[in-house]
């Protein structure tokens, strides 16, 4: 026997079937659990889903997994008032399983819900039945990382456009200005090379 957080699951050898194998208290006026649902149906793995009536007096559910032709069953107990679902686990693909829903009282357990048969899927199934749209959760995140790098490489792109414009525009103008430069250059050299007098006129030396 194992027990996982409010759970407590027991397997269980038969030699009868399962409805000799009750809890040996049987609460009449606790009423069986109803709309007994399977969803969520794996290839090793389901969910059983159930209601009970307003105010029974529950403090626990009890779930039993048989497979249909097999005289082995599965006995797990909730102890959770709260919940509505039990995971069944190590299932085998391709297998018929039944599965029987109990309410607990402190005077007992009610009768056995009505039986749901259900049929595990195979792998190949499984595979097949995978919508060519579905998205895993692997390639969102590898979308996810795709447009990361993507966003990453067109901002490194767009400031290198930033930079070369930058220095295109201060080439330009610094090649606008040698022009200018060149002919007050030119300017101030020829003032310098002939000196006028005062006066006007150049300077004469006296014989």
């Amino acid at each position: 026997m194992s027990r996982s957080g409010s759970a407590v699951t027991l397997s269980i050898g038969l030699m009868g079937n399962m409805s000799d194998h009750r809890r040996p208290w049987v609460d009449t006026l606790l009423s069986a659990p109803l709309n007994v649902t399977i969803r969520e149906l794996e290839v090793n793995s389901a969910v059983v889903t159930w209601e009970i009536l307003e105010g029974d007096p529950v403090i626990g559910f009890a779930i039993t997994q048989q497979k249909k032709d097999v005289r082995m069953l599965r006995f797990i107990q909730e102890v959770n008032t709260t919940t509505r679902s039990c995971a069944l686990w190590d299932l085998d693909e391709d297998t018929e399983y039944i599965v029987h829903v109990q309410s607990i009282s402190m005077g007992g357990s009610s009768p056995p819900s009505q039986p749901v048969l259900f049929r595990t899927p195979k792998e190949s199934e499984k595979m097949e039945s995978k919508s060519p749209n579905e998205v895993t959760m692997e390639e969102v995140g590898q979308a996810q990382l795709r447009a990361g790098e993507l966003i990453i490489i067109v901002v490194v792109l767009v400031m290198w456009a930033g930079v070369i414009a930058l220095f295109c525009r201060q080439y330009d103008i610094i090649k606008d200005n040698e022009p200018n430069n060149n002919k007050d250059k030119a300017k101030n050299s020829s003032e310098c090379s002939t000196p006028e007098h005062p006066q006007g006129g150049l300077l004469r030396s006296n014989v």
